[in-house]
């Protein structure tokens, strides 16, 4: 099953956080579908649309691996299932 997620990165910037991010959904067998990235003075913002292949990594597990990332960065980094993102923001 392919479930399509938003993922969200926001800290200070730093190097290697677009790769190490991406390192991670590449191992967990993840596709970026759509990026964007934003610099405002030193705060780096960054959106992803991903879609999560669950036989090859459930979403709980890259969750779990996005969170070392969070640790190993000093960034805030959310991974939330499109659907639930869209009724959250739906007005």
């Amino acid at each position: 099953m392919k479930t399509r997620t938003v993922l969200s990165v926001l800290g200070k910037d730093r190097k290697g956080v677009v790769a190490t991010v991406a390192t991670t959904l590449y191992e967990a067998g993840a596709n970026i579908d759509d990026i964007q990235q934003t610099l405002l003075a030193d705060m780096f913002s960054m959106t992803m649309l991903v879609t999560v292949d669950e036989e090859l990594c459930g979403f709980n597990e890259l969750q779990e691996r996005l969170a070392a990332d969070s640790e190993k960065l000093g960034m805030q980094i959310s991974l939330q299932r499109e659907d639930v993102f869209t009724f959250m923001y739906k007005v």
